[in-house]
């Protein structure tokens, strides 16, 4: 064992969705229903369009687990859209006499141009059905896995909106927020004034035929020291989670801890001092800050990791930009397909997914074993190792 990884397959107007997660331990429990408890949590938020109300989410486990407790081999998920019946001739996998009308008009901010140019493509609907948020579905369903792996080392993810539009939060919830109220709030914002602005904001964006962005948190409680490595780019863990982070559709921006404010600050403004651990638990010292955001060096350094990131708004407009029609070059308004008005909320679930994946990887690489007992024994022997030794 000691990587863990996964891929998705499917469109956002086929069959379905599957996800294939390799890497994963034997021996630990996992039901469909937890999968499907983080794939609701993705399709909630005010701001969202029609095809959540279409969609109810739900996968199923096809292999790689039995009697409840996974195998050791590919767990392999599946997803079907509901949609799917409305689109069996515009999507068919077979060749068809009458072939759907091409999409000729590339939406300005989506993957449309670059795609149809790169694959050679004389119509834009394969580029949409890939390049469409559709797909993080799958990667939720990937990161439940590792979410559920992760409780075991007493591991908990969680993210909060900070902003949408111009409607903003002064300042990070993180550590004491409440979680109950995030995940009952339809912008999934710990603040209830501020709720309500960025409802508002939505609200009038729609009004307008616009789509608003804004800003996510997320914040990991419970995260061992040592995870990453600073002997080589590739196994630093800031890089890879920012990188993860910014493979979600409409994220423009990733920053860990202090981030962009940092470059304002002094060198002895902007580091953690370090205090020796009168408890020791659970480890014999401790930041008085976190302005690292939990990583240095790309290593955790034991506390909460902290991860901001940036959603631009969505590029399908009920307005659209000016774009031109790639059959004759004349200027054309850009398509419209039904789309969310804004995504901030579910992106924070699937940046949880994505970090969880990430963690999950660093884990077993930690602490590998084969299965479940093997790589707990492993993380607790490191833990009291650690507990023992003098500052």
């Amino acid at each position: 064992m000691g990587d863990f990884h996964f891929f998705t397959a499917g469109e956002s107007h086929g069959k379905g969705l599957i996800a294939i997660v390799e890497g994963m331990v034997a021996g630990l429990p996992l039901e469909a229903k937890y999968i499907n408890r983080e794939l609701k949590r993705r399709q909630g938020g005010h701001g969202r369009g029609s095809r959540m109300e279409i969609e109810q989410d739900k996968a199923e486990i096809i292999s790689g687990v039995r009697y409840g407790l996974t195998i050791g081999s590919p767990i392999a998920l599946f997803i079907p859209n509901r949609d799917w019946q409305n689109w069996q001739g515009a999507m068919s996998v077979t060749s068809l006499e009458k072939e759907a009308e091409p999409i000729t008009c590339p939406r300005p901010g989506h993957a449309d141009l670059a795609g149809v140019t790169k694959y050679g493509l004389k119509d834009i609907r394969p580029i949409i059905e890939r390049a469409s948020a559709r797909e993080t579905a799958a990667r939720v369903a990937a990161g439940a896995v590792a979410k559920r792996f992760l409780e075991e080392f007493s591991i908990a993810i969680h993210s909060h909106t900070m902003a949408i539009g111009h409607a903003s939060c002064e300042q990070s919830e993180a550590i004491s927020s409440n979680w109950q109220q995030v995940e009952t709030s339809p912008v999934r914002c710990a603040d209830a004034k501020m709720e309500k602005e960025m409802v508002t904001a939505i609200d009038e964006a729609k009004a307008s035929g616009d789509t608003l962005g804004g800003v996510f948190e997320v914040i990991v409680n419970g995260v061992p020291i040592g995870l990453g490595s600073h002997v080589s780019w590739d196994r630093r863990l800031d890089g890879r989670i920012a990188q993860a982070i910014m493979s979600i559709n409409a994220v423009k921006g990733v920053e860990i801890g202090g981030g962009f404010a940092s470059a304002k600050l002094k060198g002895s403004q902007a580091h953690d001092v370090i205090k020796p651990n009168p408890s020791k638990q659970p480890f014999p010292w401790h930041h008085t800050t976190n302005r690292a955001g939990g990583i240095e060096g790309g290593i955790t350094n034991g506390e909460p990791i902290v991860i901001k990131a940036a959603v631009k708004p969505i590029a399908t407009l009920a307005q659209p930009l000016s774009s031109i029609d790639l059959r004759d070059g004349e200027v054309v308004k850009a398509h419209y397909e039904r789309s969310d008005i804004c995504v901030v909320p579910a992106a924070g679930v699937i940046a949880e997914a994505m970090l969880a994946i990430v963690l999950a990887d660093a884990c077993l690489k930690k602490f590998a074993g084969d299965n479940l007992k093997e790589t707990l024994a492993n993380y607790h022997n490191y833990l009291s190792n650690i507990s023992r030794l003098r500052l």
